[in-house]
């Protein structure tokens, strides 16, 4: 009673009719807020996921794998920075989404959201909307680590401004993952343990931390036409000034494919928990 008495005061604002665009969009703002607060009321959780686990990858891995492992231009990190952008986005989208669903679910808020008049596309809307407010913190402190320990932008700001904006349309859709995932696990202890059991395996097996030539053939097909691949590919190109071939277009395809079976996914699997 307590957690849904504390939500009360940020989902209260909406009025009993809910009908047209504006008002989709109102619900959307609404609980985009309600997420963004809890995100200010939570700093160890941002620091955590945004700041301290995205450094200590990239200090573990250009200082001590980095001398021994041989990639295309020689020095590693130009090569391996860009790729843990991608790999800061992806954990972080789908972690701090699917255990935040799962609370929800667990400790009953989302039955509170489900009994207001709003659009069930909003609730889940909102939730993934404001997690592009973290991403770009997290993403800030990426670049400032990145090019204390020597990483250059040597791309044009076209190509900057791209493969930033890139990468947080697919970390967009990767959230839409973890909101599908924290509707069917439904526990925090579940979504903690699942997601890590598929997410590593998803993150490692890709082109983020070696050429996917030095891969056994049989993982090249894979790792190959990975989408973290494919977005890992393009803003390598892009921020060392280089051509990305087909890489950006399909990787943005891959992000609104995404979202356009995942989003319904969630909503129709919102909708039946609260038949």
């Amino acid at each position: 009673m307590n957690v849904i008495q504390a939500e009360r005061p940020e989902t209260q604002t909406a009025p009993a009719a809910r009908d047209g665009i504006a008002w989709w969009f109102t619900d959307i703002w609404l609980m985009a807020q309600r997420n963004l607060r809890r995100i200010l009321r939570s700093p160890d959780v941002l620091v955590m996921y945004a700041v301290v686990q995205p450094v200590m990858f990239i200090l573990l891995f250009v200082f001590v794998f980095g001398g021994a492992i041989q990639v295309p231009g020689g020095d590693y990190t130009q090569f391996f920075v860009p790729g843990i952008f991608v790999q800061m986005i992806v954990f972080t989208a789908v972690a701090i989404v699917t255990v935040g669903v799962a609370e929800d679910m667990q400790r009953g808020v989302m039955d509170r959201f489900r009994s207001l008049p709003m659009s069930r596309a909003s609730i889940l809307i909102g939730r993934v909307t404001s997690e592009v407010l973290r991403n770009l913190i997290a993403l800030a402190v990426m670049v400032v680590c990145g090019l204390v320990i020597g990483f250059r932008f040597q791309g044009d700001l076209g190509q900057i401004l791209g493969g930033f904006a890139l990468l947080l349309l697919f970390g967009f859709s990767f959230s839409w993952l973890g909101a599908v995932a924290g509707l069917l696990l439904r526990s925090v202890e579940a979504a903690q343990s699942g997601m890590l059991a598929w997410l590593f395996p998803f993150a490692f097996i890709s082109s983020i931390y070696v050429p996917v030539e030095s891969m056994p053939g049989w993982l090249q097909a894979y790792a190959a036409h990975s989408p973290v691949t494919l977005i890992t590919d393009t803003l390598r190109a892009w921020f060392n000034g280089q051509d990305a071939g087909s890489s950006p277009w399909l990787s943005a395809a891959w992000s609104v494919g995404m979202v356009l079976v995942l989003l319904p996914i969630a909503v129709v699997r919102l909708r039946r928990l609260s038949s």
